[in-house]
């Protein structure tokens, strides 16, 4: 079994994923304080060739869509699962396919403080997306009804986008959701009251 530990993340080499995920012993990290351990992360290193710049913002758009967060230079991770590692495998494939090369790790923060680190990281991009979202369905309340029913399905859809890469939920989630449901012709509350 190999292990590697850098300063911000402990890796186990030597176990399958499905131990990892079961946090069989070995594999776990403690805090030091109260016994809690950091959880699973799926870490994608890699490198692309500068020129042409293309096959490289194709890459780092799919991250983007993925919701990664962004480690250090070159290395990007998200909470391990299923789903996760089968995604970044299929970049770290499309990456050597590219002429780059990738690197895919089951890694533990070395601390609950830097995993805490990197969920307030993840929990932040997604609250700023659906802060634009609120924004636009705020926007978009004085429109006629019917442009208003085209911005309301357009921001459902991007509602969807941003919850497929929300490992954390934050409180904008709802409030976003609330602001475009808002927008339904049903709660619509400039309209006049049909008289008694």
């Amino acid at each position: 079994m190999v292990a590697l530990r850098w300063p911000w993340v402990s890796c186990d080499l030597g176990r399958p994923l499905q131990q990892l995920q079961r946090g069989e012993q070995g594999g776990q990290v403690s805090d030091g304080t109260s016994g809690s351990r950091a959880g699973h992360w799926v870490l994608l290193s890699y490198r692309l060739p500068r020129d042409p710049s293309t096959p490289r913002i194709t890459i780092w758009r799919k991250l983007k869509r993925l919701g990664v967060a962004q480690v250090a230079d070159g290395v990007v991770g998200l909470p391990a699962d299923a789903r996760t590692r089968e995604h970044v495998d299929w970049i770290a494939d499309e990456i050597s396919d590219l002429g780059g090369t990738a690197t895919v790790w089951l890694a533990q923060p070395a601390s609950l403080q830097q995993e805490r680190q990197l969920v307030q990281t993840l929990a932040d991009a997604r609250a700023d997306e659906y802060r634009s979202v609120m924004a636009t369905a705020h926007q978009s309340r004085a429109l006629p009804v019917n442009q208003r029913k085209r911005v309301m399905r357009r921001l459902r859809a991007e509602l969807r986008r941003i919850q497929r890469r929300d490992y954390f939920p934050p409180a904008e989630r709802q409030q976003a959701r609330q602001a475009v449901d808002a927008l339904h012709p049903d709660h619509d509350t400039d309209q006049e009251e049909p008289a008694s």
